[in-house]
Protein backbone atom coordinates (compact mmCIF):
# COMPACT_ATOMS: atom_id res chain seq x y z
CA UNK A 1 0.00 0.00 0.00
CA UNK A 2 2.80 2.45 0.85
CA UNK A 3 4.49 1.48 -2.37
CA UNK A 4 1.38 2.24 -4.41
CA UNK A 5 0.88 5.52 -2.62
CA UNK A 6 4.53 6.48 -3.21
CA UNK A 7 4.25 5.48 -6.88
CA UNK A 8 1.07 7.50 -7.30
CA UNK A 9 2.59 10.55 -5.59
CA UNK A 10 5.73 10.41 -7.72
CA UNK A 11 3.65 10.02 -10.90
CA UNK A 12 1.59 13.12 -10.08
CA UNK A 13 4.75 15.05 -9.25
CA UNK A 14 6.32 14.06 -12.55
CA UNK A 15 3.28 15.10 -14.60
CA UNK A 16 2.89 18.33 -12.64
CA UNK A 17 6.49 19.38 -13.41
CA UNK A 18 6.29 18.55 -17.10
CA UNK A 19 5.45 21.57 -19.24
CA UNK A 20 5.25 19.69 -22.49
CA UNK A 21 8.17 21.69 -23.98
CA UNK A 22 8.95 25.36 -24.02
CA UNK A 23 7.20 27.64 -26.46
CA UNK A 24 9.63 29.17 -28.95
CA UNK A 25 10.57 32.69 -28.04
CA UNK A 26 10.45 35.35 -30.71
CA UNK A 27 13.76 37.21 -30.87
CA UNK A 28 13.52 40.94 -30.36
CA UNK A 29 14.43 42.68 -33.61
CA UNK A 30 17.57 44.76 -33.47
CA UNK A 31 16.80 48.38 -34.20
CA UNK A 32 19.65 50.12 -36.00
CA UNK A 33 19.51 53.88 -35.85
CA UNK A 34 21.04 55.76 -38.72
CA UNK A 35 23.87 58.11 -37.78
CA UNK A 36 22.79 61.73 -38.04
CA UNK A 37 24.66 63.77 -40.61
CA UNK A 38 23.36 66.97 -39.00
CA UNK A 39 25.08 66.33 -35.67
CA UNK A 40 27.98 68.58 -34.69
CA UNK A 41 31.10 67.62 -36.67
CA UNK A 42 29.35 64.64 -38.32
CA UNK A 43 30.42 66.05 -41.70
CA UNK A 44 33.56 68.14 -42.09
CA UNK A 45 34.98 69.77 -45.23
CA UNK A 46 38.70 70.12 -44.56
CA UNK A 47 39.15 73.47 -46.34
CA UNK A 48 36.07 75.13 -44.76
CA UNK A 49 37.35 78.47 -43.39
CA UNK A 50 34.11 79.28 -41.58
CA UNK A 51 31.16 81.52 -42.36
CA UNK A 52 32.90 84.91 -42.50
CA UNK A 53 36.21 84.05 -44.17
CA UNK A 54 36.98 83.63 -47.87
CA UNK A 55 39.14 80.60 -48.67
CA UNK A 56 42.00 81.67 -50.96
CA UNK A 57 43.12 79.28 -53.70
CA UNK A 58 46.35 79.53 -55.64
CA UNK A 59 45.67 78.29 -59.15
CA UNK A 60 42.51 77.20 -60.94
CA UNK A 61 41.69 74.03 -58.98
CA UNK A 62 41.39 73.02 -55.35
CA UNK A 63 41.22 69.62 -53.67
CA UNK A 64 38.91 69.23 -50.70
CA UNK A 65 38.19 66.33 -48.37
CA UNK A 66 34.69 65.56 -47.15
CA UNK A 67 35.01 63.58 -43.91
CA UNK A 68 32.21 61.77 -42.10
CA UNK A 69 32.34 60.44 -38.55
CA UNK A 70 29.81 57.68 -39.26
CA UNK A 71 28.31 56.21 -42.42
CA UNK A 72 24.63 55.38 -42.99
CA UNK A 73 24.23 51.71 -43.99
CA UNK A 74 23.36 52.44 -47.64
CA UNK A 75 25.97 55.17 -48.00
CA UNK A 76 25.68 58.84 -48.93
CA UNK A 77 25.62 61.12 -51.94
CA UNK A 78 27.99 64.09 -51.91
CA UNK A 79 26.91 66.97 -54.15
CA UNK A 80 29.48 69.73 -54.70
CA UNK A 81 28.53 72.93 -56.52
CA UNK A 82 30.62 76.01 -57.26
CA UNK A 83 28.54 79.12 -58.00
CA UNK A 84 29.95 82.40 -59.32
CA UNK A 85 28.46 85.11 -57.09
CA UNK A 86 28.40 87.89 -59.70
CA UNK A 87 26.04 86.16 -62.14
CA UNK A 88 24.98 82.88 -60.42
CA UNK A 89 26.59 80.72 -63.13
CA UNK A 90 27.80 77.27 -62.09
CA UNK A 91 31.26 76.50 -63.49
CA UNK A 92 31.65 73.27 -61.50
CA UNK A 93 29.30 70.62 -60.16
CA UNK A 94 29.97 67.07 -59.01
CA UNK A 95 27.88 64.22 -57.56
CA UNK A 96 29.74 61.47 -55.76
CA UNK A 97 28.01 58.36 -54.36
CA UNK A 98 30.07 57.03 -51.47
CA UNK A 99 30.34 54.45 -48.71
CA UNK A 100 33.68 55.81 -47.48
CA UNK A 101 34.28 58.05 -44.47
CA UNK A 102 36.92 60.12 -46.36
CA UNK A 103 36.10 61.46 -49.80
CA UNK A 104 38.20 63.62 -52.13
CA UNK A 105 36.76 66.11 -54.60
CA UNK A 106 38.85 68.29 -56.92
CA UNK A 107 37.12 71.54 -57.81
CA UNK A 108 38.13 72.91 -61.20
CA UNK A 109 37.25 75.98 -63.24
CA UNK A 110 38.29 78.65 -60.74
CA UNK A 111 39.17 82.00 -62.34
CA UNK A 112 41.56 84.31 -60.45
CA UNK A 113 39.90 87.39 -59.00
CA UNK A 114 36.37 85.92 -59.04
CA UNK A 115 34.40 85.24 -55.86
CA UNK A 116 32.50 81.95 -55.66
CA UNK A 117 30.17 80.21 -53.24
CA UNK A 118 31.04 76.56 -52.66
CA UNK A 119 28.22 74.29 -51.51
CA UNK A 120 28.80 70.73 -50.28
CA UNK A 121 25.63 68.72 -49.55
CA UNK A 122 25.89 65.25 -48.01
CA UNK A 123 22.65 63.23 -48.13
CA UNK A 124 21.96 59.76 -46.76
CA UNK A 125 20.79 57.22 -49.33
CA UNK A 126 18.49 55.75 -46.64
CA UNK A 127 16.75 58.92 -45.48
CA UNK A 128 16.62 61.97 -47.74
CA UNK A 129 15.94 64.26 -44.76
CA UNK A 130 19.25 63.20 -43.17
CA UNK A 131 21.22 65.92 -44.97
CA UNK A 132 24.10 68.23 -44.09
CA UNK A 133 24.86 71.34 -46.14
CA UNK A 134 28.13 73.25 -45.78
CA UNK A 135 28.68 76.53 -47.66
CA UNK A 136 31.51 79.01 -47.77
CA UNK A 137 33.15 81.55 -50.05
CA UNK A 138 36.18 80.70 -52.16
CA UNK A 139 38.33 82.76 -54.56
CA UNK A 140 41.41 82.06 -56.67
CA UNK A 141 44.41 84.40 -56.57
Amino acid sequence: MIRNLLFLTLSFALFACSKGGDAPTTPTPVVVTEPSLTAANAVVVDIDPGPNVIYAVIGTSQKLEVKLTAMPSAGVTIDTKLTKLSDETVPFTNTLPSTSLNNSVIITGLVPGVLYNLSVVVTSKNTATNTKKIEFKIAAK
